[in-house]
């Protein structure tokens, strides 16, 4: 009997119209989140090659653009477009646990998804040291909550289902890494496995993921590379990356989670001049590092997963700033520039483990140190092996990915975009406007 109602409510629903309207809506829109993150890939390029042609042809001009575009670009935040500051995957974690729409809409809605698109190319056009993946949760999550005003998406389960399936097709459609988006909606952003949203998930991610494909073309994010580690030298260039790595990351992590809530009060007060004092910080790192500390990181990561030449002093660089980048308030993630300090970090600790190729060592430090990061063991191994079409090191990388996240545990005891999700939460309780780097 019951067998028999389930199998008349699953007909209802089949043939219902407002079903199949609901769906269109839903389809439609992960198509254009796959549009929306090729289009802000594309974006993000021009930007991030225009300032790297400008600092080879007049340094100069690069160094002072930095400070004065990253204070023009905080001016604008603060201004016009508060909640666009900082990754954006804290405003989508904050979103999915707040009961109120209002506060909702002040962190997800398409206001905020065509700010942070421009603003955080604007950031790459500066020179910051920032990625488009973790905007483009925000983007993606934004485009599925404002569903909720065109088609009728009620609930708190809907709404929640609504939140991961756009950030999962964010990051899908930005690293073309389907399997990755799901794992990082679960581990990261929902926390937990929800069986309801799961469906919901997977066609979000597979339709934005093949649109972004059609529009960028098939294509690995870092390269690939024909590197194998050995069983006999693979303990210990895992050790090694997954307890520097680890231990890096997770020092990263604390020194934003810290940052932003001791910077917070001269934000409020002086957020111009904050980022200004940021950008000649940036500036200087860059004329240390002769320009590979601006941008994504991408080429830097791509030059040696390839086999490139590895310069000792990059990771640390990288990382300082990126630092510095995310600490101005400007809006801009830190998911490609950690990758590349991770993959500057195994560059330095190949030379420790001759025995073990030099990439395979390259792709461990990326794990190690994203591991570290963020603290999400599975999304880490998964998006790397996916993005450098290398599964034949699959345990390698879960084993280092597991150190690392152990690791990384002991220094920063709370996940760095749970910690920075806390302040927006404690913002819209208290129903005060959202304000930069929480």
């Amino acid at each position: 009997m019951t067998y028999r109602r389930h199998l008349k409510r699953t007909r209802r629903r089949l043939a219902s119209p407002r079903s199949w309207r609901l769906r269109l809506v839903f389809w439609a829109s992960a198509l254009i989140i796959g549009l929306v993150a090729a289009g802000f890939a594309l974006i993000a390029r021009y930007a991030d090659g225009f300032y790297h042609q400008l600092h080879t042809s007049d340094p100069w001009l690069a160094y002072a653009l930095t400070p004065l575009g990253l204070a023009a670009v905080v001016f604008m935040t603060q201004r016009f477009f508060s909640g666009t500051e900082g990754s954006g995957i804290p405003q989508a974690i904050a979103a999915l646990s707040m009961n109120n729409s209002t506060l909702q809409s002040r962190v997800l809605s398409l206001k905020v998804a065509i700010a942070k698109i421009v603003l955080t190319g604007l950031g790459l056009l500066c020179g910051a040291s920032i990625g488009r993946e973790g905007p483009t949760v925000h983007v993606g999550a934004s485009i599925m909550y404002s569903l909720r005003h065109i088609a009728p998406f009620r609930g708190r389960d809907m709404t929640r289902g609504l939140i991961l399936a756009g950030g999962a097709a964010g990051i899908s459609a930005a690293f073309n890494t389907p399997l990755a988006g799901v794992m990082f909606a679960i581990e990261e952003m929902s926390r937990s496995y929800e069986q309801r949203t799961t469906g919901t998930l997977v066609i979000s991610v597979v339709l934005a993921g093949l649109t972004a494909l059609v529009v960028l073309g098939n294509y690995t994010y870092f390269g690939s590379t024909g590197a194998v580690l050995p069983l006999s030298s693979a303990w210990l260039a895992v050790l090694l990356c997954g307890v520097v790595g680890g231990l890096l990351g997770g020092l990263f992590a604390t020194g934003l989670i810290e940052g932003t809530r001791r910077i917070a009060p001269l934000m409020r007060r002086y957020p111009v001049r904050v980022a200004f004092g940021c950008g000649l910080i940036l500036s200087l790192i860059g004329y240390l590092s002769g320009g590979a500390t601006y941008g994504t990181g991408y080429d830097e990561a791509k030059q040696l997963v390839t086999g490139g030449e590895a310069e000792l002093a990059f990771p640390v660089l990288k990382l300082l700033a990126t630092t510095v980048s995310y600490l101005s308030g400007i809006p801009g993630g830190i998911f490609a520039p950690s990758l590349s300090v991770g993959a500057g970090l195994g560059a330095d600790l190949a030379t420790l483990v001759p025995a073990a190729p030099f990439g395979a060592v390259v792709i461990l430090g990326m794990v190690g140190y994203f591991t570290g990061v963020v603290q999400t063991p599975i999304t880490a191994f998964v998006i790397v092996m996916e993005m450098t079409d290398h599964s034949s090191m699959l345990l390698p990388l879960m084993a280092t990915a597991l150190i690392a996240k152990g690791v990384s545990h002991l220094v920063c005891p709370r996940p760095i975009y749970g910690a920075l999700a806390d302040a927006y939460l404690v913002k819209g309780a208290s129903k005060e406007p959202v304000q930069a780097n929480p």
